[in-house]
C-alpha cells in the first residue's frame, strides 16, 4: 500500500539519538517510513493508552486520537495515560497532552468525538492506518467498512480479562473483519480488564502494524493472534473469508 508523504523531512540529529536503540531493528529507511506515517487510534482507553505510548515511542510521525468519552475513576486501573487529576476531562485531550510531552518530535491531533457514520470517512481518509482500541463491535465494524473502502491498514484488537486477540487487515491482501468473524457480535455492557493483558495486546497490535509498514519480520495479515494469559499461550488462527462478503465480491 502507498503511504501518504506528510512527513518527508529526514531524521534530525536529535531523532537519530532518540531512536538509537531501535535503528538496528528498522534501519534509517524503516525509521523514516515510521516518521512519514500517520495513524488514527480510535479509543483512548486501556488499549488506546498503551498503543499511543508505543506508537509515540517508535516515532510514528502523526497520531490522531479519537474518543468521545471522559475520564472516570474506574478507568485508572488500566488506562495509563489518564491520572487522578484527569477525571472528568475528555479522554482524547488527556491522552494527547501526555503523548505530546512523551515525544515532542511527532504531531498529535486530538478529536474529542465518537467515531460515527458522519465523521468516519473524513477521519480515516486522512491517515495511513487505523488501530481499533474500542470496547464495542458496532464501531469496530464501522471502522472496518470505512477502512476497507478507503484502502487503509486496519489493526483490530480486543481483550477480555486475561485473554485478547489481534487481527491485521490490509485491503487487497486480506479479507475484511466482518468477513472473517461472525456477522453478528454483541458487546457486553461491562467486561473484565486488567492492565497487563491490555499492554500485551496493544503491543502485539503495534508490532503487527510496524511489520506491515516497514517490511520487517513476518506479518500475520488476515490471521487472528490469540493470547491466553492464564496459560501464557499464543496461537495464530487462519481465518477464512465468507464467500458472500462484500469485500470479496
Amino acid at each position: 500500500m502507498t503511504l501518504s508523504r506528510r512527513h518527508t523531512n529526514k531524521l534530525s540529529p536529535i531523532e537519530l539519538v532518540r531512536y538509537d536503540r531501535q535503528l538496528p531493528v528498522f534501519g534509517i529507511e524503516g525509521q523514516t517510513k515510521l516518521k512519514e506515517t500517520s495513524v488514527a487510534v480510535i479509543g483512548a482507553g486501556g488499549l488506546g493508552s498503551f498503543e499511543l505510548l508505543y506508537l509515540a515511542g517508535l516515532g510514528v510521525g502523526k497520531i490522531v486520537i479519537v474518543d468521545g468519552d471522559t475520564v472516570e475513576e474506574s478507568n485508572l486501573n488500566r488506562q495509563v495515560l489518564h491520572w487522578e487529576e484527569d477525571i472528568g476531562k475528555p479522554k482524547a485531550l488527556s491522552a494527547a497532552e501526555k503523548i505530546r510531552r512523551f515525544n515532542p518530535y511527532i504531531e498529535v491531533e486530538a478529536i474529542p468525538e465518537k467515531l460515527t457514520e458522519s465523521n468516519a470517512e473524513e477521519i480515516i481518509g486522512r491517515v495511513d492506518a487505523v488501530l481499533d482500541a474500542l470496547d464495542n463491535w458496532e464501531t469496530r465494524f464501522l471502522i472496518d467498512r470505512v477502512a476497507y473502502k478507503l484502502e487503509k491498514i486496519f489493526i483490530h484488537a480486543g481483550i477480555y480479562g486475561l485473554e485478547g486477540q489481534v487481527i491485521p487487515i490490509v485491503p487487497g491482501e486480506t479479507s475484511c473483519l466482518r468477513c472473517l468473524l461472525p456477522p453478528k457480535l454483541t458487546s457486553p455492557p461491562r467486561f473484565p480488564a486488567i492492565a497487563p493483558t491490555v499492554g500485551i495486546i496493544a503491543g502485539i497490535a503495534v508490532i503487527e502494524l510496524i511489520k506491515i509498514l516497514t517490511g520487517i519480520g513476518e506479518s500475520n495479515k488476515g490471521k487472528m493472534i490469540v493470547f491466553d494469559g492464564s496459560t501464557m499461550e499464543i496461537m495464530r488462527v487462519d481465518l477464512k473469508p465468507r464467500p458472500n462478503c462484500v469485500c470479496v465480491e
